[in-house]
């Protein structure tokens, strides 16, 4: 894997050690983390500097059926949450994401495919399948959008990005990322709200695509 170059912002990471990020957008940190040794050892001193906050805190007394509720839980079976480990370009977060399946590609037109991996009212994630040499439709953004580049490399207006790349995309972006030559270009994007495309078909096709 190449150098990666782009990496999670501070605040991003901070966020995302509180639990404050959107499941989408989690998904997202969680990958690019398993993929970036730099962003790893940020993440950890970010929860090293929450375990040191939390042992400062004055303990607070709790009422007696909260605890009752709380021993009733440690009480109940034990269900182990599956273990999901990276899966060829897949990491471990995706592959769980994925509930450890295969990728179900729905072509978009152009040789494009996605798979929506979770879809609600705060946000979607899904992979991307992009041919080299081929662009998503030039768009804009309604909110905030992050793409991890998995397999290959793209490039839009504001550089290249390779595998383990991390894009962050706002309102004040307007790009055509196109699929470099080569390997077709697989990336996990996030949003959290939908796009905004200037062509009259993408923003036809858009309710039906969940875009």
């Amino acid at each position: 894997m190449s150098a990666i170059t782009h990496h999670i912002p501070d605040a991003m990471l901070a966020a995302y050690a509180a639990g404050n990020l959107p499941h989408a957008f989690a998904v997202v940190v969680a990958s690019h983390v398993s993929l970036c040794e730099q962003c790893r050892v940020a993440l950890e001193a970010h929860q090293a500097v929450g375990g040191a906050v939390l042992e400062e805190i004055a303990a607070v007394a709790v009422s007696s059926s909260l605890k009752n509720d709380i021993l009733a839980q440690l009480d109940a079976p034990f269900r182990p949450e599956p273990v999901y480990e990276r899966n060829g370009i897949y990491p471990g977060p995706v592959i769980e994401a994925l509930k450890g399946r295969a990728p179900r590609w729905k072509k978009l037109g152009m040789g494009v495919r996605q798979d929506i991996l979770t879809a609600d009212t705060n946000g979607s994630v899904r992979l991307l399948y992009i041919p080299p040499g081929q662009a998503v439709p030039d768009h804009s953004h309604s909110g905030l959008e992050l793409t991890l580049v998995l397999q290959g490399s793209f490039s839009d207006e504001t550089g290249r990005f390779g595998v383990g790349d991390l894009e962050i995309a706002d309102e004040d972006l307007e790009h055509t990322p196109i699929a470099d030559d080569g390997e077709a270009c697989i990336c996990l994007a996030a949003t959290d709200a939908r796009l905004r495309f200037r062509a009259l078909v993408p923003r036809l096709l858009q309710p039906l695509f969940q875009i």
